[in-house]
């Protein structure tokens, strides 16, 4: 107005009559158009205000492996603020471990497999190659996510695994940058060494229960010509030998007692539970925060530096498709607006497959009895009062690695031993004495996808994992099968070796052991590289070795779905990894690096043991 005025007097006087006769003519009707842009001007402050109080520098979504990850490590700054945001509860009741045993019970693990309270509760598609078969998808959706869910089994994989992510275009991923946030994270009980770490969050630990059969399967293996090795994450996987269990103390360690407890009371963390998040909000290709649902109220929250997704292998790349990122095709058909055509969401999945070889135990010392009302209840009250007893392992405390066979580099085939019969991942009761092994291959060549089912978030997607789709794969479970019973067959489980109860002794031919595969074979629970990592150049890459999502700004994924390609073992401490990984990647600090540390490699790629 006053530019105006300034205009108006360098004119004629007549012209200055004018203006002011307009100006006294109209009185009132200036005075309401100077209100009402007073009004538009404090309206835009105040939405500027309450859209700045309702803003952090990071939001990240999903408090599970990775997420919680984040959240400790981006509050170290206490300049930085972070929000967190779980879909599921909490994992105390009243700020209570003891209350919520069946999650930190480690022998209570099977409650939430079969508990939708924690849980999304996937399901596969009718598998083509599986007799049309729908097969299991348990997920985390508690604080800790899928680390409150799994089996506490900690392995990293093979130093090849990170040196291939290298190669697939996954710069600065590979072992030598890797290994030393392996070793950050954890807090081994056995001490610190050149693979191991000694003072970070994530405490592991070793079995205590010292069991026969788990004695009798390492020397079983070694009788069958396998090495022993004493550490499957360090120098040498391949072989067998003692795992190591994110349990401490007799309680299970999830990221959410490691890495978000500790950080809770920080003044620049917010932290929020049983909240859905629905779309992620842009301006262009710009994020600028996220929208979500909480009590039935749909919100708005907005991120002034990132917006980070951690919720896994299937709920990253749903997220993306329900907010326009991904195969433009597919996102216009549901009526989806298009932010960026990225054709790899949702690409690229892969699992490990695996089967239970069992046997059934001529003595009465497998965990059988520990499944009686009784005994149960005995086992619980010394958990409770202790932390201590048979409900303080989750009793997978020995496994092994091998080839399956020459010229294969590096161990394909994983086992764990069980000294107990699992029917249904636990949701039926163990009907006998009985022993087991899980085993499956873990370089599989059968690659799946995911895709919406629709627009709604509430709808869970298409998950077509495609397992078992080429000979290969057939193969090395048929391989699987042939050198667990030969394990079985040794001199060690004498003793304690009764029939075969699966495959069973009418199970012989590779037609027959091809069927029993495609009638049992299940879900190691290891989906992954839905939002894979690559080169910008790459067509098929999400995020870039810097996990930013290319195409668009301000927006990353961190959690297994970037992985290239899937790791030969366990994910869980592969994506603790690479969540403290990116959290310095986020804050700007140079990678740590450890270079030529010794890996074993097998003395002839002649043999296959």
């Amino acid at each position: 107005m006053s530019y105006l005025m300034k205009g108006l007097n360098c004119h004629s006087p007549v012209l200055r009559k004018v203006a002011g006769s307009l100006f006294k003519a109209h009185p009132l009707k200036n005075t309401l158009i100077i209100n009402e842009q007073q009004f538009k001007i404090s309206r835009a402050a105040s939405q500027l205000s309450s859209e700045k109080a309702n803003s952090y520098n990071y939001i990240i979504v999903g408090a599970g492996s990775a997420g919680c990850v984040l959240a400790n490590r981006l509050t170290e700054d206490p300049q930085s603020t972070v929000l967190l945001l779980e879909a599921g509860p909490k994992d105390t009741l009243l700020g209570s471990k003891r209350l919520m045993w069946k999650i930190h019970m480690p022998a209570a693990l099977t409650y939430n497999l079969c508990d939708e309270k924690y849980n999304w509760y996937y399901h596969s598609t009718p598998q083509r190659h599986m007799d049309g078969r729908v097969l299991y998808w348990p997920r985390g959706r508690v604080w800790g996510g899928s680390s409150s869910l799994n089996a506490m089994v900690y392995i990293r994989g093979h130093a090849q695994d990170y040196d291939r992510w290298g190669a697939q275009g996954a710069l600065g991923w590979d072992y030598e940058h890797c290994l030393p946030y392996f070793k950050k994270a954890q807090t081994h009980e056995l001490g610190p060494d050149q693979y191991r770490g000694g003072n970070g969050p994530l405490h592991v630990s070793r079995g205590k229960t010292n069991h026969p059969l788990h004695r009798a399967f390492l020397e079983a293996a070694q009788q069958a010509g396998y090495p022993f090795t004493d550490d499957m994450n360090g120098y040498q996987q391949e072989g067998f030998g003692w795992m190591d269990m994110t349990i401490h103390r007799g309680q299970r360690w999830s990221t959410a007692s490691a890495y978000l407890r500790p950080a809770i009371s920080r003044p620049n963390f917010s932290v929020a539970e049983k909240t859905l998040v629905t779309k992620i909000l842009f301006q262009g290709t710009k994020c600028i925060g996220v929208e979500y649902v909480k009590n039935g109220q749909r919100k708005k929250v907005f991120a002034n530096k990132e917006v980070i997704l951690s919720g896994g292998a299937i709920n990253s790349p749903q997220l993306l498709m329900l907010s326009g990122i991904g195969n433009a095709d597919d996102l216009k058909k549901l009526g989806i607006p298009v932010v960026c055509h990225l054709p790899g969401v949702g690409q690229n999945l892969q699992d490990h497959l695996e089967v239970y070889v069992q046997q059934k135990c001529t003595k009465p010392i497998t965990l059988y009895s520990a499944q009686k009302p009784l005994n149960m209840v005995r086992i619980g009250l010394e958990w409770l009062w202790k932390f201590t007893g048979e409900g303080a392992t989750a009793h997978l405390e020995s496994g092994g690695f091998i080839r399956s066979e020459p010229g294969v580099p590096h161990p394909d085939i994983q086992f764990h031993f069980l000294p107990s019969q699992v029917i249904d991942h636990g949701r039926v009761a163990s009907t006998m004495e009985a022993y087991q092994v899980h085993v499956g291959p873990m370089r599989s060549t059968s690659v799946g996808w995911l895709k919406l089912k629709s627009s709604d978030p509430n709808d869970h997607p298409i998950i077509e994992p495609n397992y078992l789709s080429t000979e290969r794969d057939i193969w090395e479970f048929r391989q699987c099968v042939k050198l667990t019973r030969e394990i079985f067959a040794q001199k060690a489980f004498e003793k304690f070796r009764g029939p075969e109860i699966q495959p069973g002794n009418h199970v012989q031919s590779d037609k027959e052991i091809d069927a029993f595969i495609r009638q049992k074979a299940d879900s190691a629970y290891h989906p992954s590289c839905t939002c894979k990592m690559g080169l910008p150049s790459d067509s098929t890459a999400v995020v870039d070795p810097q996990t930013k999502v290319i195409g668009v700004e301000n927006l990353r994924v961190v959690d297994a779905s970037i992985m290239p390609s899937v790791v030969s073992g366990n994910l869980n401490a592969p994506t603790i990894m690479i969540a403290e990984k990116a959290a310095d990647i986020i804050k700007g600090l140079p990678s740590l690096q450890e270079k030529n540390v010794p890996v074993y490699k097998p003395k002839t790629l002649e043999t296959q043991r």
